[in-house]
């Protein structure tokens, strides 16, 4: 299938066409032509003023459910809600039933591609199980396709294993991504500890949780000499952490997510359990000084930490309520909505996460492999339950007006468009 795009704005900073309207020609999955004026015909043509293409989102830590929670979510389901936010790239995290930490499961991943534009990247488990107690066999699973090694949702929490793993990606120059949070510490906090948990009469998770563990991980790769990803960085003083050890000549890099940048511990006053997360939603001020660390450049990655819930997980009280946002489809409207310029938020969403993770970075340039996101940065319109594709609905954003709208992807000869 060929598809002409005409008179569209490439958005693919610091390469030669960044910020020229052009007319596109997509053919047998590449960009066949670039021009002023396309006349060559195509199976179908687009025409929407205002229209953007970019390279293509990439999605660093999400769950996908399966195999063992396809209730929650399926891979199918998972890539459907990927492409609708314009991601053509999905790293799942290995936290599966059972654990991804095995060559097999690693290449059940790419056995289950679905049927939609998404590419699926499966995440190793750097411990079997998950349980931090043992090394699982990354080696094998590098070999399979794995594209980075986490336990993800249970992040590593004895040094000594951490610096082993480490030490054993540098065999082939992998890398480990860690959430960083010490668990020992006020394992039962419900929220961010402060003013606002104390008005709420609910528990609190200190800020120190996570600056002693970003601390130790940093130290631990400079020990190392190894790469290391933090995700879910929430607090200035961790990103501060981050920031002089990579002027210090440490591998490390960090992503936020969205829905650190939008919402603070404030909004929980009425127990919303949509906006239970882990790690918890931080104060006004840290939130505050995080999106301007964004804007400024000083954050690699928006992640993000797409995490679906059961509808019976979420509509119950507070305390039993299951922490987790799913956010794939929001994401970009929620940092255009945050008047974040386009130009940045390709960078975090697309050109830092294929340079990080080592994912094909060709960009909008005749001869290139198409891999596309179709987007209109600056159109407004309100989130609703069907716009989701997720299995779950765990969100907060719902009847929230978002900015910035996905209109396509493009992978390959694979093409998802939505004009409505």
């Amino acid at each position: 299938m060929s598809l002409l795009l005409k008179k569209v704005r490439i958005t693919d900073p610091d390469r030669p066409l960044h910020g020229t309207v052009q007319d596109l020609l997509v053919r047998n999955g590449q960009i066949a032509e670039v021009g002023d004026d396309i006349d060559t015909p195509a199976d179908r043509v687009v025409d929407i003023p205002g229209l953007h293409v970019a390279p293509g989102f990439v999605e660093t830590f999400a769950d996908s459910g399966a195999p063992g929670s396809e209730y929650r979510e399926t891979l199918q389901t998972a890539a459907d809600a990927a492409a609708a936010g314009g991601f053509t790239h999905l790293f799942l995290l290995p936290n599966t039933k059972p654990v991804r930490h095995d060559r097999p499961l690693v290449e059940a991943t790419f056995v289950s591609q679905p049927q939609a534009p998404v590419r699926l990247h499966p995440l190793g488990a750097v411990t079997r199980d998950t349980l931090g107690r043992e090394l699982a066999e990354m080696h094998d699973m590098h070999a399979a396709g794995a594209i980075a090694f986490t336990d993800g949702l249970s992040p590593i929490q004895h040094p000594g294993i951490l610096v082993k793993a480490l030490q054993y990606l540098r065999a082939f120059n992998g890398i480990l991504l860690q959430l960083p949070d010490d668990n020992s510490i006020a394992p039962h906090g419900q929220m961010h500890e402060g003013i606002a948990s104390t008005r709420l009469g609910l528990p609190g998770r200190p800020a120190l949780a996570e600056e002693l563990t970003v601390n130790r991980d940093i130290r631990l790769c400079q020990y190392a000499q190894s790469r290391l990803h933090l995700s879910g960085i929430t607090l200035p003083a961790s990103l501060q952490q981050v920031i002089d050890a990579r002027q210090a000549g440490i591998d490390v890099t960090c992503a936020v997510t969205p829905h650190h940048l939008l919402f603070c511990d404030e909004d929980l006053h009425d127990y919303d359990t949509h906006l239970k997360t882990h790690p918890p939603l931080r104060t006004r001020t840290d939130r505050d000084a995080l999106l301007q660390a964004v804007r400024d450049g000083q954050v690699d990655i928006v992640s993000t930490h797409h995490l679906p819930q059961h509808r019976d997980h979420k509509h119950c009280e507070f305390e039993y309520a299951r922490p987790g946002i799913i956010g794939l489809e929001t994401g970009f409207g929620i940092l255009r909505l945050l008047d974040i310029d386009t130009d940045t938020i390709i960078r975090l969403l697309s050109q830092n996460p294929r340079r990080i993770f080592g994912l094909p970075d060709n960009g909008i340039l005749p001869g290139s492999p198409a891999d596309i996101t179709l987007l209109m940065p600056d159109q407004t319109y309100p989130f609703t339950a069907a716009h989701i594709r997720s299995r779950s609905a765990n969100t907060p954003m719902i009847g929230k007006t978002l900015k910035g709208r996905i209109i396509g992807t493009i992978l390959g000869e694979t093409i998802r468009l939505d004009m409505a």
